[in-house]
Parts: structure tokens; C-alpha cells; sequence
């Protein structure tokens, strides 16, 4: 019983494992793979914040460009540039824009500023630049972006230069959604900062260049960033530099290969990446629970229903190996379970005792059978309560009982036990209203020594039966005599 309850659980509990260790791995794998798209979701929310970034700053140079245009248009048509005039024209400028400093100059460099002061910038390295393209919008020069407007009027050209502070980009992130460690920078093809805003307490900032700063610790990355500014190309890239770790998120601004940089710390970056796939988690996590409820539960019942079966069919068996009168094991099951103790243990002293009612014919005619049935089935109770319930006892003829005792090891154990049932059938008695003093002749054999099987050991007990309905009946006679007084020393 206990071998197959094993077995029923083993059965189960094997494909079960099997089944919950592949339902994990596919979950394993369905996690890892929203734990990878929450990274390339929040990815790519970072890159569509910095381009929105990266938008506003050249919406305030574009809206320098708008203002500047009509100016640059009303001095096109004039035939000559009174320098009047073109001193109203650009402290209207410095009026109605965030520039620091408005400068009309013609093509050698020499003008004047807002401020109706003589200027040169012939000089100027911008200038050389402004010179050298015609496509230029803007140039860079000393913490200001130079707004460029080229005059072509009817008899020279000239330029209109309106200087926007890059201390007005600090204030782009004033509004950010950001935390406060976070950093934002316009950078050149070389990783030279032009503008920031946010934090500047960053190790990376240190030294105006931003791909310096962070090179010698993520030569790799810095690899990958600097061919994604070449390309013009957006994305995103680890780097760590001494204890602080960031992700770069870089996104061109089309203009000069300026690139517009946002450094976020990694575990506001990790943070954000949880919150997106936390309910993923806790489904996965919850769906992981249930499916290992349901299969235990599957086995639960499984095993229970088993048990149920083998119960059931244990019942049934016992129902088969029962004699209904008596209640005590039948005949085959008797003969059955001593032949596997003596299989199982063929060197256990034991003792065999066959009983057969005195006179039960007599008692069926004088009595009557339902009285002898009376007799038959009280003795099954009575002799059922002597003994352990690992003995065997058994009705295995019409009148006949066997009583095999196991384990009986001592000769002094042994005359124990015999007197134990003689004394029994000496004190017998049957019959509710009447009662029947009933008598039996008992024959013993011990095991091994009068028989190392179930055959010879049972004509032994028998013998033993022989000699005490010989000697008289209501009695008990070992097949071997030796064993009723201990032997002479």
C-alpha cells in the first residue's frame, strides 16, 4: 500500500516538475523579454525628450532668425546703409529679442553694435567661419550662438549678427520632468560643451568636453557615440566614470553637427524601467502562483484519489481474505500471509496452532447449526482480541482455526503462549442466553524446527491435534513433547 502511494506520488510529481520547470522557463523568457522592451520603451522616451529638447533650443534660435528677417529685409532695399538707420535697426533688435549684443558689419568685419559703438570682428574667428559658408545659420563662439542674417543690398553685403546667450539654454530644463541629478548640453562633433542646463556637478562635465571626460573608462561607448554623431544618428549608451553612472541619450540637432546630449543617472533610468513593466511583473508573478496552485492541487486530488482506489481496493481485499462468520482471516488468506512471514523471515521462531472444536457435529444436531454458527462466530471474537494484531488467525476449516504467533524466540515464550490458549479454550463459553462450555484439541508445531514450510509445518500442528483428540480432546499436545516441560539439564 505504501509502495504504491509512493509510486501514484512519484508518477505525478515527475511530470509535474517537468511541466512547472518548462511553464518557468517560457515565463522566464516572456520576462526577460518585457524587461527588454520596458529598456527600449523607456529608451525611447528619453530620446523623444531630448529631441523635444533639442527642438526648443532651436526654436529660440529660429525665432531670432524670424525677427531678424524683416530688419534684414528693409536694409536690402535701401540704396546706401545710413548708419543711423542702422543703429535704430538693431537696438529694435536687442529690444525684441533675447540677444546680448546685436552687430551690423559689413563684408570686411567692420560695423556697429546695439550699444551705437564701432566694432571689428574681422578678426574673429566666427567671422572666418561666417565667411567661408554662405549655408551657415549659426556659429559658436565664447558662450554664444551667433544668429546670422545675411545682407545682400543693391550695392554691397553685410551682415546683421544677433548674439544669443547660452546662460538663457541653462534655463531649458527649469521645467523638467527630470530628477535634479539630471544634465542636459549642446555639443560640438568633438564633445566640447556649448550650453548647459541642469546639474553641473557631474564628473563628466569636468573640463568643458564631454566625450574626454568620460573616454578613458568607456573607450567602447564613447567609440559608439562619436560614429553616431558623425552619422547624425540618435541612441542611448551606458558609461560610468568613477562611481557615477549615467545613460547618454544623444539626438543631432542637424545644425553644425551640434548634438543635443541628456545624462541620466542609471538608477533613475532602472527606476523608470520597473515602473514600466511592474504590472507585468505582478501578472507574471501572480500567473506563476496560479499555475503552481493548480498543479499542486491536480496532484492533490490525483493523489487522493488514488489513495481513495487503493483503500477501497484494500477494503475489498480484506472483504476477500475475511470468513464472514467469524470475522477472522479465511482459509486461502490465512495459508497466503504465513507462507510470506516464513518467505520473509525463514529463521523467526514461530509457533502453529491448529483448534478443532470437540464434538461440533454434536452441538449443530443437538443445538442446532444457527447455535453452532453462535458458537463458531463468538469464539472468532473472543480468540481475535487474545493476540497482536500482526499474528494471523484464521478459520480454515468448519470447526478448524490456525493461529500462527510470530516471533515467539524463547523455549519459556513458547510454553507462555501455549498455556495462554489452553487456558483460553478452558474458559470458553458461547451463547447469549445459554451457555456453551465449548472444548477444542490443539496441536502446535514450532517454526523452523518442525517445518521450514507452510506444508510441513501444518501436518506437524496437525499430528499435534491427533495426539490430544487421542489423549482424550480438551487439550493442547506439541508434535514434539519436548517443548511442553523444560528440558533436563
Amino acid at each position: 500500500m505504501e509502495s504504491q502511494n509512493k509510486s501514484v506520488v512519484v508518477s505525478w510529481i515527475i511530470p509535474s516538475m517537468i511541466l512547472m520547470i518548462v511553464v518557468v522557463i517560457m515565463l522566464f523568457n516572456f520576462s526577460t523579454k518585457s524587461s527588454a522592451d520596458a529598456s527600449e520603451s523607456v529608451s525611447r522616451n528619453l530620446i523623444k525628450s531630448t529631441q523635444g529638447y533639442g527642438e526648443d533650443f532651436l526654436h529660440e534660435l529660429d525665432m531670432l532668425n524670424k525677427v531678424a528677417s524683416p530688419v534684414r529685409v528693409l536694409l536690402e532695399k535701401e540704396d546706401t546703409w545710413d548708419q543711423e538707420y542702422i543703429t535704430n535697426m538693431t537696438e529694435i533688435l536687442a529690444a525684441c529679442t533675447d540677444a546680448d549684443q546685436v552687430v551690423f558689419c559689413d563684408s570686411t568685419g567692420r560695423g556697429i553694435s546695439h550699444l551705437r559703438e564701432e566694432v571689428s570682428v574681422a578678426e574673429e574667428a566666427y567671422f572666418k567661419s561666417i565667411q567661408e559658408s554662405d549655408s551657415v545659420p549659426y556659429v559658436y563662439s565664447d558662450g554664444r550662438i551667433i544668429v546670422i542674417e545675411r545682407v545682400n543690398g543693391t550695392r554691397e553685403s553685410g551682415y546683421l549678427l544677433l548674439f544669443y546667450p547660452m546662460e538663457k539654454f541653462s534655463q531649458l530644463m527649469s521645467k523638467s520632468d527630470f530628477d535634479s541629478n539630471t544634465f542636459l548640453v549642446v555639443v560640438n562633433s568633438e564633445g566640447e560643451i556649448l550650453g548647459l542646463s541642469g546639474t553641473d556637478n557631474s564628473k563628466m562635465l569636468k573640463d568643458g568636453n564631454l566625450l574626454n571626460a568620460i573616454e578613458s573608462e568607456n573607450m567602447e561607448a564613447v567609440r559608439t557615440i562619436r560614429n553616431r554623431l558623425s552619422n547624425g544618428s540618435r541612441g542611448t549608451s551606458s558609461v560610468t566614470v568613477g562611481d557615477e553612472s549615467r545613460m547618454l541619450v544623444y539626438v543631432p540637432l542637424g545644425v553644425n553637427q551640434w548634438e543635443m546630449i541628456l545624462g541620466v543617472r542609471q538608477d533613475y533610468v532602472d527606476k523608470q524601467v520597473g515602473l514600466q513593466w511592474q504590472n507585468t511583473k505582478s501578472m507574471l508573478t501572480y500567473l506563476i502562483l496560479a499555475i503552481f496552485i493548480f498543479i499542486c492541487m491536480v496532484m492533490i486530488i490525483n493523489i487522493i484519489s488514488k489513495i481513495r482506489t487503493n483503500n477501497k481496493k484494500k477494503e475489498l481485499e480484506n472483504k476477500a481474505d475475511t470468513d464472514l462468520l467469524t470475522g477472522l482471516t479465511n482459509k486461502l488468506a490465512t495459508e497466503r500471509k504465513i507462507k510470506e512471514f516464513m518467505a520473509q523471515n525463514p529463521n523467526s521462531q514461530s509457533m502453529m496452532f491448529m483448534v478443532d472444536i470437540d464434538n461440533f457435529k454434536k452441538i449443530n444436531d443437538t443445538m442446532g447449526h444457527a447455535f453452532g454458527d453462535e458458537v463458531l462466530r463468538s469464539l472468532g471474537q473472543q480468540i481475535g482480541a487474545l493476540f497482536r494484531a500482526t499474528d494471523i488467525i484464521g478459520r480454515v476449516g468448519g470447526d478448524e482455526f490456525m493461529i500462527f504467533l510470530k516471533g515467539v524466540n524463547e523455549p519459556e515464550s513458547v510454553r507462555k503462549e501455549a498455556k495462554k490458549v489452553e487456558h483460553f479454550f478452558n474458559n470458553f463459553q458461547a451463547g447469549e442466553y445459554v451457555k456453551y462450555a465449548a472444548t477444542a484439541s490443539i496441536g502446535v508445531a514450532v517454526f523452523p524446527h518442525e517445518g521450514a514450510d507452510f506444508e510441513t509445518l501444518y501436518k506437524a500442528a496437525d499430528q499435534g491435534v491427533y495426539k490430544a483428540k487421542k489423549r482424550g480432546k480438551n487439550q493442547l499436545a506439541f508434535y514434539r513433547d519436548e517443548w511442553a516441560e523444560p528440558k533436563s539439564e
